[in-house]
């Protein structure tokens, strides 16, 4: 049985912050009612860049496409809101509010309602502020370090927004389990800007502790003594060799006993002091080998490895193929294929069980649920109220 099977929840989201948290209660079996405008959420004519938002953050989701100005339409919705358990809600700070759909007016309706906006920011100075994943990842440091000490450089994946997201859905689960016991809901925040500060917390810390300011990842020293991409014959690798006993085997296995008795590289931190002659010595050890015969080797003796690869190549890996980690995924006329939640549940994948829907395609169901006569339903679509498609 789905985990939340019985939860359902009304999504006003658009972009990637809201439909990820969606993404996640609607994969873990939530019955998650997506409320678009009539021509749809925008998000679904995005191109280029945006392509991919729609398709990957809302498989398993219902669409209901109704015209909240309307009198009608925002009756309708609030009908659907009083039958459900959760709200989630990432547009700007009093959007919902003017329309009606304000926390104090939903608790009023339905006590037991959790309602969880998805915002730029806590509560605080900033909280009137409009925000972007981009936005906080620079006041957030995170570009800093990301990029190099005079150019900061967003993530390269709208990390903010999802981590966000998963946040929200993480404080959503826990106020149900809370309203098991209480009865009651309760209002759940998540923003992006304390998201990039969790993300950047090990180099605040780092600060505080040291009193060195860190330098951005593409110049700093690592915490590792070998840490690097190192070249083969053919291409190239990433190699970890993060602990003392795996230095000891890394000697070992590559035939290098005078590297393993040196007394400058006993330790991890005596090799990070090390490193401007040790890496060169190194690449010339592993420049030896092909990729595939690096990698094979490497893997034999248990030591962290990677190659480099771009993000279209996953759809070509191997164990994500093998270990139903790509939900084949029907969009757009075409079938592509996008991860699945990193999570097992006794060893099994969460599964699909809808396509992300065409606009409008549960309104029907729904306005019937909310006792709708078909020639009301019909009077809904002919004045513009409601949209309704099929797939």
């Amino acid at each position: 049985m789905p985990l939340l099977e019985g939860v359902r929840v009304v999504e006003f989201a658009h972009m990637v912050m809201g439909p990820s948290c969606g993404l996640a209660l609607a994969d873990l079996g939530a019955e998650v009612i997506k409320v678009e405008p009539l021509e749809g959420d925008n998000t679904r004519r995005l191109e280029h860049a945006g392509a991919g938002f729609f398709p990957v953050f809302n498989r398993n989701k219902k669409s209901f496409a109704v015209d909240l100005k309307h009198p009608e339409g925002r009756d309708l919705v609030l009908r659907l809101v009083a039958r459900s358990d959760v709200l989630t809600e990432n547009f700007r700070p009093g959007a919902l509010d003017k329309l009606g759909f304000s926390y104090a007016t939903l608790r009023e309706r339905n006590p037991r309602l959790i309602y969880c906006s998805l915002k730029g920011f806590l509560r605080g100075p900033y909280e009137h502020r409009a925000a972007l994943d981009e936005v906080t990842q620079m006041m957030g440091g995170l570009a800093y370090m990301t990029g190099l000490p005079d150019r900061p450089l967003r993530a390269g994946s709208s990390v903010i927004d999802i981590l966000g997201g998963t946040f929200a859905a993480l404080g959503i689960v826990a106020a149900l389990r809370e309203r098991d016991q209480s009865g009651r809901g309760k209002r759940v925040t998540s923003s992006l800007f304390e998201t990039t500060a969790l993300l950047v917390a090990q180099h605040m810390a780092q600060y505080e502790l040291t009193g060195e300011a860190p330098p951005p990842m593409s110049v700093k020293r690592p915490a590792w003594g070998v840490y690097d991409i190192f070249e083969t014959k053919d291409g190239q690798l990433f190699v970890g060799v993060v602990t003392d006993t795996q230095w000891e085997i890394f000697c070992r296995e590559f035939g290098e006993p005078q590297l393993a008795s040196d007394p400058r590289l006993k330790t991890n931190g005596m090799r990070v002091k090390e490193r401007a002659w040790l890496i060169p010595r190194l690449a010339e050890i592993l420049r030896r080998y092909t990729k595939t015969e690096l990698a094979a080797k490497l893997e034999a003796i248990g030591l962290p490895f990677a190659p480099i690869a771009k993000p279209w190549d996953l759809l070509d890996d191997p164990h994500l193929k093998a270990s139903g980690g790509l939900v084949p995924t029907r969009v757009r006329g075409k079938t592509i294929r996008v991860p699945a939640l990193p999570l097992e549940f006794d060893g099994e994948r969460l599964a699909k069980r809808a396509d992300p829907p065409q606009i409008g395609e549960h309104g029907a169901q729904l306005l019937a649920e909310l006792g709708c006569s078909p020639a009301e339903i019909a009077r809904l679509v002919e004045r513009r109220i409601v949209a309704l498609s099929e797939r």
